[in-house]
């Protein structure tokens, strides 16, 4: 599969995927089928939830569930980068997570509501193993941070991830609303399982370096660290089982937890580097203002990620879901997005390049807070499909897909620019944990939605709308107001 994407290299003979590695086939081709398989799902996650044919919830349950599971994904790239560099190392933490993410789909795809939640637990697990750890054997193809191929190696790699995107909900989606919910999940599992395999025969490809555990655990470690897991799973155990024999069990049990700790881990982290006192005086002003990152960041994947939950279910039940007479699927929404993503990326990527040879580029500043008022715009105009909705008739479908656009172009905007100052802004110590820190920002976003949902909170109504779109604007002129102190606590950083 992957040697039919190669050319010939000019200079050496050797096959090579469009001049790079022929690595990047392998983990490209992965990375597509992966994310295939987690936005095919993710598409049909909250209609299924809300069907009456499926799990017939209501729409605050079935949000609360969704970003729940958006939030473990991410919470858990942190340990799944962990296991990757201390017990079995990326290319073995890779092929382990695909399978887990396999498994976990053909769970879904069982017509049961236990083993249905069982499924998406194993799917975030796998995901979480898998996110770091492919991106790791990206970068391990290139002969260190100046190989002149490595930027374009990433680019092309995240490619993969918006293709895999883009025809999921076209395929699994409609397989999974005209057909059959768990066919549709099925299908995931059969995305997943093409990724496994080729993966497995395309590792000859691979840098040795992704054998290799990098810091692996000694033996006192990894006897503390099992008795520790052991103790907690115990507990937890305990726990639930209590909650089940005594008759008290609700799902809430479960969701409240989980949202709790997705808001006090990302603030346990921070808090745990930014008292480190081994930092230097730079590292520290650094870190302070990078928390005003992270907290916006935090407010705008608040948003962002609710066009997966919110924006879906108000289509499902208020929006006129056809084009020129011809009606499509609902899920067919959460192709909009990669789509453009692929329109418009390298737009961005030349328009910044123009602005920055003539000395009139952006500074991370400016961008950040651009795509915060963009996604808080978003927002206002969804004002005008619940105001449609409210008066009794259906929205046109046109105006979700302006929303989807208006959000595309915030998450260029503020996305790419996050990732690189995270970097930039990492103290020396906590280098490789720092794309962890940022993943926290988006479970600290989707645990706030959550924790909204479950109190009942309807995030489909006008007010709640306005309240967010008003917030995400206030954040980014906030950030643009004082940008002049952000700017003293970043140092050298621009």
């Amino acid at each position: 599969m992957a040697s039919s994407l190669t050319k010939d290299s000019p200079s050496s003979g050797e096959k090579t995927f469009f001049g790079h590695p022929r690595g990047l086939a392998t983990l490209f081709m992965t990375e597509m089928w992966e994310r295939f398989s987690y936005y095919g799902m993710r598409a049909l996650l909250p209609l299924y939830l809300i069907a009456p044919g499926g799990l017939d919830m209501d729409a605050g349950t079935a949000t609360a569930i969704y970003s729940v599971y958006l939030s473990l994904v991410y919470l858990l790239a942190m340990p799944g980068g962990w296991f990757g560099d201390r017990v079995w190392g990326p290319r073995k933490t890779v092929a382990i997570a695909g399978g887990v993410i396999m498994l976990g789909h053909l769970t879904l795809a069982l017509p049961s509501e236990g083993t249905f939640f069982a499924g998406l637990g194993l799917v975030a697990i796998g995901s979480g193993l898998l996110k770091s750890n492919i991106s790791t054997m990206v970068g391990h193809l290139y002969d260190g941070p100046e190989d002149p191929r490595r930027d374009g190696g990433f680019t092309i790699f995240y490619m993969g991830i918006n293709m895999g995107a883009f025809a999921a909900p076209l395929v699994i989606g409609t397989v999974g609303e005209n057909v059959n919910w768990h066919l549709g999940f099925a299908l995931a599992a059969l995305g997943m399982g093409l990724g496994v395999v080729q993966f497995l025969i395309g590792t000859r490809h691979l840098n040795e370096r992704s054998l290799v555990v990098p810091k692996p655990l000694s033996k006192d470690e990894r006897a503390a660290t099992l008795r520790k897991s052991m103790i907690w799973l115990g507990v937890a155990a305990v726990f639930y089982i209590g909650t089940v024999v005594t008759g008290v069990y609700t799902l809430n049990w479960l969701l409240v937890p989980i949202t709790i700790a997705g808001l006090v881990i990302p603030v346990m982290v921070l808090t745990r580097i930014k008292r480190d006192k081994e930092l230097s005086a730079a590292e520290q002003s650094k870190m302070t203002g990078y928390i005003w990152f992270f907290v916006a960041a935090a407010i705008f994947w608040m948003i962002y990620d609710q066009g997966g939950s919110t924006l879906s279910i108000f289509a499902e039940s208020s929006a006129e879901n056809s084009v020129f007479g011809w009606d499509f699927p609902v899920s067919w929404y959460q192709s909009v997005n990669p789509v453009l993503i692929m329109a418009l990326a390298p737009v961005f990527a030349a328009f910044w390049l123009a602005l920055n040879r003539r000395g009139k580029e952006p500074s991370t500043i400016v961008k950040f807070s651009s795509g915060l008022v963009l996604v808080g715009a978003s927002f206002f105009v969804f004002l005008m499909p619940l105001t449609i909705a409210g008066d009794g008739h259906k929205a046109a479908a046109m105006w979700l897909v302006a929303i989807y656009f208006i959000q595309t172009v915030a998450e260029l905007t503020l996305s790419p620019v996050g990732l690189s100052v995270t970097t930039k802004m990492a103290p020396e110590k906590y280098a490789s944990q720092m794309m962890g820190v940022w993943f926290l920002a988006v479970t600290a976003g989707d645990c706030t939605t959550g924790l909204l949902s479950l109190a009942g909170v309807g995030l489909n109504g006008t007010g709640v709308v306005a309240l967010e779109a008003t917030l995400a604007v206030a954040a980014g002129i906030a950030i643009f107001m004082y940008r002049g102190k952000v700017k003293q606590l970043m140092g050298d950083v621009r």
